[in-house]
């Protein structure tokens, strides 16, 4: 296992030298999206209409944070479970998508896309949403503000810890190949 620290424009460049359970400081741009919020983008697509960020070479972290308190950028901002996202996974890494953030597993679809694309997907600590909040520095709404929590934000992070769970040649962190 190594250990990298790069900004998230050099996702595509760093991915295909990730292995399963690198650890990796991610700096730079990761956009929030969870449930709803995928079922919105996917409406969008297929209306063919402009999606709310660029999701070619894109980060997207399954969270929905809480409000900032006094003085902070963000509330609490841990991963969700990303299996709920596997429906619309495939497709958005298909469109260009660099890497997802999330926990827990994923489904064979979504490991072969991340093998197809050459892209990542990395976990966060579950249940430490106040630490994952630390290194946001700033956080914009973007999109669908209707949805609370769970609208589209514009995260920039500096040195988010992350743990690679699917390399791009299919690896998964808990072992074995696809």
């Amino acid at each position: 296992m190594k250990s990298y620290s790069f900004n998230t424009d050099e996702m595509k460049n760093y991915a295909l030298s990730l292995q399963a359970g690198d650890r990796v400081l991610l700096s730079g741009t990761v956009y929030t999206a969870r449930d709803a919020a995928h079922k919105r983008i996917m409406s969008i697509i297929e209306e063919g209409g402009e999606l709310p960020f660029d999701i070619e070479g894109a980060v997207i972290y399954y969270a929905g944070p809480t409000p900032a308190p006094e003085g902070k950028a963000i509330g609490s901002c841990g991963p969700t479970t990303s299996c709920r996202m596997d429906p619309y996974t495939p497709h958005l890494l298909d469109m260009g998508l660099a890497a997802t953030v999330g926990k827990g597993d994923r489904s064979q679809d979504v490991i072969d896309a991340v093998v197809r694309n050459g892209s990542v997907y990395l976990c966060a600590i579950g249940g430490a949403g106040a630490l994952a909040a630390e290194s946001v520095v700033s956080c914009d709404v973007i999109a669908f503000d209707d949805l609370g929590c769970e609208s589209v934000k514009k995260l920039e992070i500096k040195d988010f810890p992350l743990v690679v769970a699917i390399d791009s040649n299919g690896c998964c962190l808990k072992g074995g190949k696809k």
